[in-house]
């Protein structure tokens, strides 16, 4: 059953990836990520009080506690993530934000040195991955601007060149670098499922202090046509993580799984393609392979 479970969290993480762009790319609304935040939080919430009355697991204050830096770290990258889909393409965005194993991989260098067993690949796959990622930013840089309106007709959603186009998914990249790290490290006192749940809960709670925010201090109106992208969002993403965990619990294939799963960035930039209708240069698709293909060997050596 492993390889479904990988495949299901495969197709779930990319779709939370093309539901949660069509929710957060109006750029007329500044408090989109939030809302974004809000809809996960809410749909976490709700699995977790599943997990805990259904499912009969573990947990209580000490658990989140312990289980909180990793949680806020993972939850300010998504909603790094969420704002940053207002100023760039899917297409760029996931690649970027998926190469958070490579920062993983450089963090596990530098504090743990580096293993005598380690094959000579990782060290070429955390490469492809840094280049691919800085000559994203070099291209998206230079590139025309009459040339980039051209390319960007079709999807009828125009993003100028900017700066914060590329450095919010690096964000996102960098936060969660961080938080796996750290997660790697908690998660040898706590209970998987725990842990979890605890995430789950914290989302939950940020995303009624958001609520609390847009809402009632700043006045804001949800539209459910709006909205209905960020919840079936939030239900993929879920979803997503809850396969994901159930794929790798099977030690025996996790050097099989981790790739399957890590390449749902492919599958991302394929939706964006086909149902945005974005359009890259050539430049732009050279850069994004670099990194896939850094990725998906990551996921099979499972660094």
């Amino acid at each position: 059953m492993w390889f479904w479970f990988a495949v299901i969290a495969l197709l779930c993480w990319s779709g939370s990836d093309l539901f949660s762009k069509i929710g957060c790319q109006d750029a007329s609304d500044k408090y989109s990520h939030l809302k974004m935040v809000t809809a996960v939080g809410v749909v976490m919430g709700i699995h977790a009080c599943y997990e805990i009355f259904v499912g009969g697991v573990e947990i209580n204050a000490s658990i989140i506690i312990t289980y909180l830096p990793v949680s806020l770290l993972y939850i300010a990258s998504m909603a790094m993530g969420y704002l940053g889909l207002r100023y760039i393409e899917l297409s760029i965005s996931s690649p970027i934000c998926n190469s958070s194993g490579a920062i993983v991989a450089i963090l596990t260098f530098a504090t743990m040195g580096v293993s005598a067993e380690l094959p000579p690949m990782a060290f070429v796959a955390v490469a492809l991955v840094c280049i691919g990622v800085v000559a994203l930013g070099v291209v998206e840089s230079r590139e025309d601007e009459e040339l980039r309106r051209a390319r960007q007709d079709a999807s009828n959603h125009h993003y100028a060149k900017s700066w914060i186009a590329i450095i919010i998914p690096v964000i996102y990249c960098l936060l969660d670098a961080l938080g796996t790290f750290a997660d790697s490290r908690v998660l040898e006192i706590l209970d998987e499922d725990s842990a979890n749940v605890a995430y789950e809960l914290t989302f939950l709670i940020v995303g009624i202090i958001c609520a609390i925010y847009v809402l009632g201090i700043k006045k804001q109106k949800l539209i459910p046509k709006m909205e209905a992208p960020k919840y079936t969002g939030a239900i993929f993403e879920t979803i997503g993580q809850f396969f994901y965990i159930y794929a790798l619990a099977d030690s025996e294939h996790v050097a099989f799984a981790a790739p399957i799963i890590s390449s749902y960035c492919v599958a991302s930039v394929l939706w964006s393609r086909i149902f945005l209708k974005e359009k890259l240069s050539r430049k732009h698709y050279l850069c994004i392979l670099l990194v896939i293909i850094g990725i998906v060997i990551m996921g099979i050596l499972d660094i």
